[in-house]
């Protein structure tokens, strides 16, 4: 099995949880290497339901190792519990079996109280933060302020560190916001108490994915949320605050780029998004509604619906770009199966796509073609001669748009909903 990163496409929630749970049988690591508790990756095996944000999505796989790696901020007590949760389903962890990065940068609770404070004051300027801390414990790793997964295994250290931060985040929380201030020795004792817990996780996740390639062992790498949602490369300012494309899996893993061999990226055949920003192709309409009806479209960490619309060939062919996909897979075909027809985004009005995509998305307005629908039910479909012409026809059209192969397809939420084709799903 070659390495392989797995991203998303679009705004994120393309169900990367599944295809990371069906990649993740035939590799001996799964690393998540950016965001944090702001996304949730969602199972179905067994008829049993599983969210994760935080630990990556191979941990149902006993026999897989999964590391949070140093790109990823850790909120502890989200971690821990879903350990908890995960011994409670029925799935105790083996030792070894979660490994997480001692240079992972660690939220602690004054970012999660800036965060909600500055969403609140945002007025018509909210960004749709989950609130959960994600950027300002970035903004402190950037800024050389953070505290880490090693810390918490050092009570002087700890105390050192929150001794030089924490007179400033008072300042913030009292003087801007009218806040409570926070106190040193509180959160002391509650984050060496995460300590003592996550002391077997920790470790040099550099070395221990070293060692894995050494012995000839392959790893996935989980990216979270989607591209479009990239500080960099997406929507700005409606983005996270990490790096989401593929590039970054060497950076927030420590595994060099020479030992990439795939980039596969999720796509629904439908887009959805949530929280604020453009969506060119958004339908507020009832066909927009039943999309985020039958889809369940309500976001695994927070719950709030996701705002739906139209598969957009301009943003996934830029996305391909960005990432240096490989191949595609693809997501949610069984939504549609309740539509006579289906429009797709081919183009944005007056815009020339030699002239490169476009930095702002406001105000663009979508081409469409409209596909025929197949309205017959999918998910008893095990192979692609299963499935209906048109929607074989469908397939073939985002393959033919994008200029990359679907080599896994999605009929409904269970591990073996899953039609598999090409060499690297199907070995």
């Amino acid at each position: 099995m070659p390495n392989v990163v797995v991203v998303g496409a679009q705004w994120g929630d393309e169900g990367k949880g599944k295809v990371v749970d069906v990649l993740s049988r035939t590799v001996d690591a799964v690393v998540r290497f950016q965001g944090g508790n702001n996304a949730g990756h969602t199972l179905v095996v067994d008829g049993k339901q599983s969210i994760f944000h935080l630990i990556p999505s191979g941990i149902l796989r006993p026999e897989t190792t999964c590391v949070v790696g140093n790109g990823v901020v850790v909120d502890p007590a989200v971690l821990l519990r879903e350990v908890e949760q995960l011994e409670q389903a029925g799935h105790p962890l083996r030792d070894g079996q979660l490994a997480v990065s001692s240079t992972a940068h660690v939220i602690m609770p004054y970012h999660r109280e800036l965060d909600a404070l500055r969403e609140s004051t945002a007025g018509g300027q909210k960004i749709g933060t989950t609130k959960r801390g994600i950027g300002p414990c970035y903004e402190d790793k950037v800024a050389r302020r953070g505290i880490r997964v090693a810390d918490l295994l050092d009570p002087e250290a700890l105390r050192l560190r929150l001794a030089a931060v924490l007179p400033e985040k008072n300042r913030m929380l009292t003087e801007w916001y009218g806040a409570q201030a926070m106190d040193l020795e509180e959160i002391l004792a509650e984050y060496l108490a995460y300590g003592d817990k996550l002391a077997r996780y920790a470790t040099d996740a550099v070395a221990l994915l070293a060692g894995i390639q050494k012995r000839g062992g392959s790893i996935l790498f989980e990216g979270a949320q989607g591209t479009f949602l990239d500080v960099d490369h997406g929507t700005y300012p409606f983005v996270t605050s990490s790096n989401v494309v593929a590039g970054n899996a060497c950076a927030g893993s420590g595994v060099g780029p020479t030992h990439i061999d795939e980039v596969v990226g999720i796509v629904k055949d439908y887009t959805t998004r949530v929280g604020a920003g453009p969506f060119p192709t958004e339908d507020t309409d009832e066909p927009g509604q039943a999309l985020q009806r039958i889809g369940h479209e309500f976001g695994a960490t927070t719950g709030r619906p996701r705002r739906c619309g139209w598969f957009d060939a301009v943003l996934v062919r830029h996305a391909a770009q960005v990432n240096g996909l490989t191949r595609l897979a693809l997501t949610k075909l069984d939504v549609l199966s309740e539509f006579d027809e289906i429009p797709v985004c081919i183009g944005y009005a007056g815009h020339d796509p030699d002239a490169g995509f476009p930095a702002r998305l406001e105000g663009v307005e979508p081409v469409y073609e409209t596909l025929p629908g197949w309205k017959e039910d999918l998910r008893h479909c095990k192979t692609m001669a299963d499935l209906p012409a048109n929607c074989l026809r469908y397939i073939a059209h985002i393959e033919e748009l994008v200029g990359l192969p679907v080599e896994l397809v999605s009929v409904g939420p269970g591990r073996s909903e899953t039609i598999l084709r090409g060499e690297l799903f199907t070995r």
